[in-house]
């Protein structure tokens, strides 16, 4: 059955029901929420910010998932929705062959297959570090966790006892990031079709309380690691000082070591940065007046791409650990970590009244909540807030 002829059979559900259908009208745009009504397996209330509630179903038609549009709960009372939702479900239903039971063939794929299909789609917009992070917890944890399972079947039951599972077997920390994975391949479950959405249930089990290991710098602390930094920016020492840009770099833009540390020179595009291989995926990196002047002082080598070469070695510069830990004892810091100067600029532009969305796009975070509420900012708001708080942690640091 096509999708227009779903809706025909809608409409006249709606005029047996006795429903104005004239006032029905398909809301547009987002954010949204579902809750799914277990009066029948797909049939929901689709709630919206904007006040309005709308009755929805989803349904598969020819392998694919589909959502029909209702009618909105202001119009339609639940009978009447409930009764039409059950009459557009039969005839999505028919020509199926209800002998065929589950192993007639489910259009969502089995645990096991699914979790090859992500890992095709998506594993390649991780970093090369990530990549070989994520292989372990797959292999160790996620591999036969559900191998017994359809996609669309998993539940929070499930979830909750593999999760207790993975705990008895490793740390806290791992096994945050075990659900954490399983969480993402559970949304794309629901971004390709293969369930319902907002059904991930990885949403209601709990993570374990994390260690608070992060610190973020004072603005006296800033300032004597600034000058520190900026002395080693321009002493005779190559490596000294390309490390000591590096760091500023990290101050300046809260980005990632390694993000920072595998630039190439043709990822820069004037103000921005395009990462090809962030810990998330591909991002772009919005670059201050202040960030942008320390990369026109790197010095380029011909045939070279990273700008970040180690010349004595003829490779790539993979850590600035051995100079770090000297720029820190001079500025009066044991014991402050590369990783700290990401979270110090997180912490500066919230007190410079950054919003938590507008943090997130800086820092490129993953999380949905993070990505949904700031994905309407423009670019121009983006460059204005990095350059402003670039401006800020530099006038703390020079």
């Amino acid at each position: 059955m096509t999708a227009l002829a779903l809706r025909q059979v809608v409409e006249d559900a709606l005029a047996k029901v006795g429903a104005d259908v004239s006032l029905i009208r398909i809301p547009r745009g987002k954010p949204r929420t579902t809750t799914w009504l277990a009066i029948e397996h797909g049939f929901g209330i689709r709630h919206y910010a904007s006040g309005r509630n709308v009755y929805i179903v989803q349904t598969r038609m020819g392998g694919k998932l589909r959502t029909v549009t209702l009618g909105p709960a202001s119009v339609l009372t639940r009978t009447q929705a409930t009764q039409v939702a059950r009459m557009v479900l039969a005839h999505a239903r028919m020509g199926e062959n209800p002998a065929t039971n589950r192993k007639r063939i489910r259009s969502a794929p089995r645990y096991t297959d699914f979790l090859d299909e992500f890992w095709e789609k998506w594993a390649s917009r991780w970093s090369p570090k990530t990549y070989d992070i994520n292989g372990g917890y797959r292999r160790l944890y996620l591999q036969n966790a559900f191998a017994e399972l359809c996609i669309d079947e998993l539940n929070e039951e499930h979830v909750t006892r593999w999760f207790a599972e993975v705990n008895r077997q490793t740390g806290p920390g791992a096994a945050n990031m075990a659900l954490g994975l399983l969480s993402l391949m559970l949304n794309k479950a629901e971004a390709w079709g293969y369930r319902l959405e907002n059904t991930n249930p990885c949403r209601v089990v709990r993570m374990n309380r994390r260690r608070q290991c992060e610190r973020f710098l004072t603005h006296e602390e800033l300032a004597r690691l600034g000058l520190v930094l900026a002395r080693a920016r321009d002493g005779d020492h190559a490596m000294r000082s390309l490390a000591a840009k590096a760091a500023t770099l990290l101050l300046l833009t809260g980005c990632r070591r390694g993000e920072i540390l595998g630039l190439h020179w043709q990822d820069i595009h004037g103000t921005r940065i395009k990462l090809r291989h962030g810990k998330t995926g591909p991002r772009m990196v919005w670059l201050g007046n202040e960030a942008r002047a320390i990369i026109d002082t790197i010095p380029r080598y011909e045939k070279i791409p990273w700008m970040f070469w180690n010349t004595p070695y003829r490779r790539p510069m993979r850590a600035i650990d051995t100079f770090w830990r000297q720029f820190r004892e001079q500025a009066g810091l044991p014991g402050l970590r590369v990783h700290d100067l990401r979270h110090t600029f997180a912490s500066h532009a919230a007190m410079n009244k950054e919003t938590l969305p507008m943090i997130g796009r800086l820092l490129g975070h993953a999380s949905v909540q993070s990505t949904a509420r700031y994905a309407h900012m423009d670019d121009e708001h983006v460059l204005d807030a990095a350059g402003q708080i670039g401006a800020a942690v530099e006038k703390m640091i020079g």
